[in-house]
């Protein structure tokens, strides 16, 4: 397994390719304006009706926010302009589809299995495994960037759907600019991902936070119930299911995760109020240290500078929110419909792990299901892509053990263990 040690955090060194791309980027002139995006995703598209306007606050939040953003360059603003346009052509492709098929809103979300968890504390590779269980629906990268086909557009030559070749060749490009993200967060097509992604053509969720953190739109955020937009994201996975054939949803068991659930226990608790949730636990320093690792890596080409202490201090308070809303909330759930799983124990029997889970869930791990998961691991082992080595201290200057004692409060509460080197 080879290690990656990340020297260029703060001052890339830019390879050719990369540098070609940023000059190419320099010649762009872009402003993010609502009006203008939702504009060209009707032309687009054909469709003009985009259902109830109240998203409309958050999409301006949005374009004002990041149009103010003094770091941001113009490659990055145009990568977020693209992200928005997409958004809205999903919303207008699912209100066209609901308005279509008003059967689809009586499709049964029925158990659920809902991991939640802090990012970077395994919870990627719970859904994952999980997901290799053929029993389970889960949600793959690309059907969750573009979850309903727009009409008319066909299969490429060799079948291959048009979603999934964008999906592809953005994932193509993305390990030519920032190659090293692979082995922090793998991006493929087939990757199954967050279904916070469904809450985008609401223009909600905390994950535009993770798109370019911005402080307004976080106080927004923290501000708003959130229910709304998890009843949007419950209806889309009611497409999904209907898109499948399973027309009432009696014969789909989703499995799902996302981060953002550490801080809405009470509001998962109540759109999905049959569901079993697993609340995965990493000790606070180890998830910081990998997420703005991470992100700093990623600002290479977004960013007319990267602030490594601007993105310290941002993550830190937002893990701890999280935190201190999951101590807060976690007796909420139902204890027969949750389980505790601590990072350390998950590591060490990862199969083992989901067969605790799997018995909350009522669901038998039989001879077959072993197998399809161990199949996974061996397909999927630990470090494909390389390990990044990870220096909190020296490359962010933060002392970990002085750090930690920030959140003594969920060292308590939780049975978590300190990753010390």
């Amino acid at each position: 397994m080879s290690r990656i040690y990340l020297q260029d955090l703060a001052q890339p060194q830019y390879t050719e390719q990369q540098r070609a791309i940023l000059d190419f980027g320099n010649t762009l002139s872009v402003t993010l304006d609502g009006d203008d995006i939702l504009s060209e995703a009707k032309s687009a598209l054909g469709l003009d009706d985009f259902g109830d306007d109240e998203f409309r606050e958050r999409l301006d939040l949005l374009c004002d926010a990041w149009n103010r953003n003094p770091s941001l360059n113009s490659l990055g603003k145009f990568n977020l302009r693209n992200k928005l346009l997409v958004f809205a052509k999903n919303r207008l492709l699912i209100q066209d589809l609901l308005k279509r098929h008003p059967e689809i809103h009586q499709v049964q979300i029925s158990k659920p299995i809902i991991v939640a968890g802090l990012p970077r504390s395994g919870t990627t590779h719970l859904l994952n495994l999980m997901a290799a269980d053929h029993r389970l629906r889960a949600l793959p990268l690309w059907e969750s960037y573009e979850p309903v086909p727009t009409p008319g557009e066909a299969l490429l030559p060799d079948g291959t759907d048009p979603r999934y070749q964008r999906c592809a060749d953005e994932w193509a490009a993305m390990q030519q600019t920032v190659p090293h993200l692979a082995a922090m967060h793998p991006m493929e097509p087939d990757h199954i991902h967050e279904e916070l992604e469904l809450m985008g053509p609401d223009f909600a969720s905390y994950n535009f936070e993770w798109l370019c953190h911005e402080p307004r739109w976080r106080d927004h955020y923290y501000q708003s119930d959130q229910t709304p937009h998890y009843d949007y994201m419950k209806t889309v996975l009611k497409i999904l299911t209907w898109q499948d054939g399973d027309l009432s949803g009696e014969n789909t068991r989703w499995v799902l995760k996302c981060p953002q659930h550490m801080e809405q226990l009470p509001v998962l608790n109540k759109v999905f109020p049959d569901a079993t949730v697993a609340v995965t636990h990493r000790d606070p320093v180890a998830v910081i240290q990998s997420a703005i690792t991470m992100l700093a890596y990623g600002q290479r080409m977004s960013r007319t500078r990267i602030g490594l202490a601007e993105l310290a201090d941002y993550w830190i308070d937002r893990i701890e929110h999280l935190l201190q809303a999951c101590v807060r909330d976690r007796d909420c759930l139902p204890q027969a419909q949750s389980i505790d799983v601590p990072f350390h124990r998950f590591m060490a029997d990862d199969i083992g792990m989901v067969e605790k889970i799997y018995t909350k869930a009522d669901l038998p791990m039989t001879a077959e299901a072993r197998e399809q998961l161990k199949a996974f691991m061996d397909n999927h082992p630990r470090g494909k892509h390389g390990q990044v080595v990870y220096d909190l201290q020296g490359q962010f200057g933060i002392d970990p053990d002085a750090l930690r004692e920030r959140f003594e409060f969920y060292f308590k509460a939780f049975p978590v263990e300190a990753e010390r080197k």
